[in-house]
């Protein structure tokens, strides 16, 4: 019998994927990159076992995050779905909330998930209060199914009016259309959110039903391919609120994986941050095709649930709170009709990759960009196909770029960076201080194949004073999957004062999210070493339409305690008190959280360290920073000695990534691996 001891977390990004396994009893880690099959993900995802030398057969846990629902929804690959709504309301998904494509003017269209023809009604009504208004009209439902399967509808959403407070006919309706519908695709809008706003909710439920059948087949395919090479474990999936589920019942609630592979990155910093002592991190994920941006207060991830995919795409399901933008290691550079440089968000994505990859590209990237300035280095660029020169490269930035602008090669490089580095600051602004927190008072944290490569620099621009770059920051994402936890978040929407109700009725819906979860957890079978409840109540004063989530230490809390817990938070925000408006509870959150084993980071530092600095060093070239050019050395990072202490300007380079430390900075190491790099203000 195999001995099932590595854990394996996979990624799948843009450009490559990205494996880490680690065995918690001999701290054994296999590591692997290899280009993204983003036609079929799966192909990567074997690939990159098979890269690893990782046996399926002997795996104690595999832990994947994906793509696939994303690009699916990002791209419009998803299935037909159809809805089977109240009477008078088909239109709610296309009418929405009266904002526009574009800002200004009256331009702009879009195209909404479910088209009108397959928006049917049917008469049931509930009111505000969860009463029946119109009894459900069972015939109606059955042949709207039958009318639906007949246009060729894949997915069926089932969405009702109020039936977040009553779910009794949007449960009756789906039993009927599943007792005639030859898939399980059928979604109801109440098992997704049990949260008021109908457009909100409609959306997510249409999101959802629009990517169960493209997720459901993959994974499907995924654990066959798996289970051919002998893993007899149950597959495990990110989710986007940073937790993980079984593969085999996410497929039921699909949306939960959308952003799942950004989740990852946020939760591996957070774990990492802990570990090494930095609670409060801003985290920098640049990868091949986007930037993603978040923040850590205490070691906690910021979670919301008011994700907007993109216009008229609000998707209502916790989340890690990212911010993403099309500013990658891939992302196209070029000169607008106005003589104006742009960087992003078109990418050269996999393929055909930046001109350096020798896979046809010709359009010149922020990657290109770099290795004209001496910051990367040609001969360990991954996942080359045929090896270009950078003579060639060269002359495509000057000739698509430089040329444009009466730059050289050089300059238009820079240029690139600049403007690059410039749009990337400025999503870190977003998820700082534009929400009161100042970039001084946190660690910027710094991973991706590209993070690395621009974070001194960005530090430097924000007044960030310590960078800190994790011993595999190429695989950050890999490393998430491997530490998340289980993780089932439920909310339920109450919407009455605080004054209508008691303490009961809190204690009763917190009790039941907890059940709920914690069977959840029990079904799915994945070992734990602890279950971990958060809390939190979403509240207004009566007569506002902003609303303010508060956290909350127990079930037990009561309604007093909801008032004080209140009165606090919204003090702390907006610094007044309103003791004469009443408050107005909305809606109540439980996440249930079931803790996996731990691991030692330091395992992934390595051990093969140089006696000095000196013998860590592999060379020199001439790079270009801010000041100009300066003849830098070049270390291997893995080698470093673990008390090695030097100011750039530096190089280090390892598999999985490059780190460049800009002139005057300091780099340390701490016990755990990590690289701290006190920026020179």
């Amino acid at each position: 019998m195999p001995d099932h001891s590595l854990t394996v977390g996979i990624d799948v990004g843009g450009t490559f994927t990205d494996l880490l396994a680690i065995d918690p009893a001999t701290n054994q880690v296999l590591l692997a990159k290899v280009p993204t099959t983003v036609d079929n993900q799966a192909i990567g995802f074997m690939a990159a076992l098979a890269a690893a030398g990782a046996d399926p057969a002997a795996l104690q846990a595999v832990v994947h995050g994906t793509t696939t629902t994303t690009n699916a929804l990002l791209e419009r690959k998803i299935a037909q779905v159809g809805l089977i709504t109240t009477r008078g309301f088909r239109d709610v998904l296309e009418l929405g909330r009266r904002t526009r494509p574009q800002p200004y003017g009256l331009r702009g269209t879009f195209v909404p998930l479910i088209s009108r023809e397959h928006r049917l009604e049917v008469p049931e009504r509930m009111d505000a209060d969860g009463q029946v208004v119109v009894p459900l009209d069972e015939a109606a439902v059955a042949d709207a199914a039958r009318t639906l399967l007949a246009q060729g509808c894949e997915a069926v959403v089932i969405h009702f009016l109020h039936s977040y407070i009553n779910p009794a006919h949007e449960r009756r309706a789906a039993e009927i259309v599943r007792g005639l519908w030859p898939s399980p695709y059928v979604t109801a809008g109440h098992a997704i959110l049990s949260e008021y706003r109908e457009y909100e909710r409609g959306v997510t439920a249409a999101v959802n039903a629009s990517v169960q059948p493209v997720l459901d087949r993959y994974l499907s395919r995924l654990r066959r391919e798996l289970s051919g090479k002998g893993f007899d474990r149950d597959l495990l999936v990110m989710q986007g609120n940073g937790g993980t589920i079984s593969s085999r019942l996410i497929a039921e609630a699909a949306v939960n994986t959308v952003m799942s592979g950004p989740a990852s990155g946020v939760m591996a910093a957070a774990y990492t941050g802990r570990a090494s002592g930095h609670r409060h991190l801003i985290t920098y994920d640049m990868g091949g095709t986007s930037t993603d941006v978040g923040l850590i207060e205490d070691a906690v991830p910021q979670v919301s649930g008011e994700l907007e995919l993109e216009y008229a795409m609000p998707i209502h399901v916790p989340m890690v709170d990212v911010h993403t933008i099309g500013a990658g290691g891939g992302s196209i550079a070029s000169v607008d009709a106005a003589g104006m440089l742009r960087v992003g968000p078109e990418s050269a994505g996999a393929r055909p990759g930046p001109i350096c990859y020798g896979r046809g590209g010709a359009e010149p990237t922020i990657t290109d960009a770099n290795l004209v300035l001496g910051r990367l280095n040609p001969d360990r660029l991954l996942g080359v196909d045929h090896p270009v020169t950078l003579d060639h490269v060269r002359s495509l930035l000057e000739s698509r770029v430089g040329a444009r602008l009466g730059l050289d090669a050089e300059a238009a490089a820079a240029a690139i960076l600049r403007v690059a580095n410039d749009r990337m600051a400025g999503a870190i602004r977003l998820v700082s201080l534009s929400r009161g927190h100042d970039p001084r008072d946190f660690a910027l944290f710094a991973f991706g194949g590209a993070g690395p490569l621009h974070a001194a620099a960005l530090a430097r621009e924000l007044a960030i004073p310590t960078v800190l770059v994790p011993a595999r920051p190429g695989i950050t994402n890999a490393l998430g999957c491997v530490v998340a936890d289980l993780r089932h978040d439920y909310v339920r929407t109450v919407n009455r004062p605080l004054s209508a109700l008691d303490d009961a009725t809190v204690a009763r819906i917190y009790a039941e999210q907890t059940a709920e979860g914690e069977a959840t957890i029990a079904r799915e079978g994945v070992p734990v070493r602890a279950l971990r409840h958060v809390l939190s109540a979403d509240m207004q004063f009566q007569g506002q339409s902003h609303i303010l989530s508060v956290a909350v230490d127990s079930p037990a809390i009561g309604i007093e305690g909801l008032r004080k817990a209140f009165a606090a938070a919204y003090w702390r925000r907006f610094g007044i008190e309103l003791p004469e408006i009443p408050p107005v509870l909305v809606n109540l959150h439980s996440a249930v959280i079931g803790e996996r084993p731990e691991i030692s980071l330091a395992a992934l530092a390595g051990t093969d360290r140089a006696s000095t600095l000196a013998a860590s060093q592999t060379g020199e070239r001439r790079v270009s920073f801010s000041d100009g050019w300066h003849q830098t050395p070049i270390y291997a990072r893995e080698r470093l000695p673990r008390d090695a202490a030097f100011e750039g300007p530096a190089i280090l380079e390892q598999l999985d990534c490059t780190t460049v430390v800009e002139p005057g900075d300091r780099v340390t190491q701490d016990e755990i691996g990590n690289l701290l790099i006190a920026v020179k203000t």
